[in-house]
């Protein structure tokens, strides 16, 4: 099974048997059932991994989970750019093209080997990007390529969030701390959360 094929199986796991039942069911969110072919598309061009209804509201989201060993990590990441990736019109990432309502971030109780033992989240949120994407817009997060671990508070009001990279080169990404958007600018920039705060 490819690194791709493996990631997507933890993903598709931890989404049908914690995510949905102890994220998304008590807040009452329904997912919406997509065709294949428009989810695969949505997902490519829009960073949308799933739909989801709440009486009359749809939401978008794009999904994140890390395995135990992630534990101590206060912040979520985005994936920026793909420059060695060797067809141009892919060197730009999720970053630039995600039109995702909210971003699920959860962090499980078990290895990423063994997703089928976990029962819970040790830590999870679900992030509001349309507040974010806006901060970002405003120049209120912006991203360096500082050679820094962490993002951190400027100014009193701004966030500071440092370019990383994979360590294999295939890919670059910003962590934004969930604790300092809070801080910074209050709880609605959540829509729930449980560990992070």
């Amino acid at each position: 099974m490819s690194k791709y094929s493996k990631d997507r199986a933890f993903t598709n796991y931890v989404h049908t048997n914690l995510a949905i039942p102890l994220i998304y069911t008590p807040l009452n969110w329904s997912e919406v059932k997509l065709k294949k072919d428009y989810s695969k598309y949505i997902d490519m061009m829009d960073g949308i991994d799933y739909v989801f209804r709440k009486g009359s509201t749809i939401m978008s989201v794009q999904e994140r989970f890390r395995e135990k060993k992630y534990q101590d990590f206060t912040d979520f990441t985005i994936r920026y750019r793909r420059d060695s990736n060797r067809i141009k019109d892919r060197h730009e990432s999720e970053y630039y093209k995600m039109k995702a309502h909210y971003f699920t971030y959860g962090i499980i109780d078990s290895a990423k080997n063994e997703a089928e033992k976990s029962s819970s989240f040790i830590k999870y949120a679900i992030i509001d990007l349309k507040k974010v994407y806006q901060k970002l817009d405003e120049e209120k997060i912006y991203i360096s390529d500082n050679g820094k671990n962490k993002c951190k508070i400027v100014e009193g009001n701004r966030l500071e969030c440092p370019v990383k990279y994979n360590s294999d080169g295939s890919s670059s990404f910003f962590p934004i701390d969930i604790s300092y958007l809070v801080q910074i600018w209050g709880h609605d920039m959540l829509v729930a959360q449980n560990g992070f705060l």
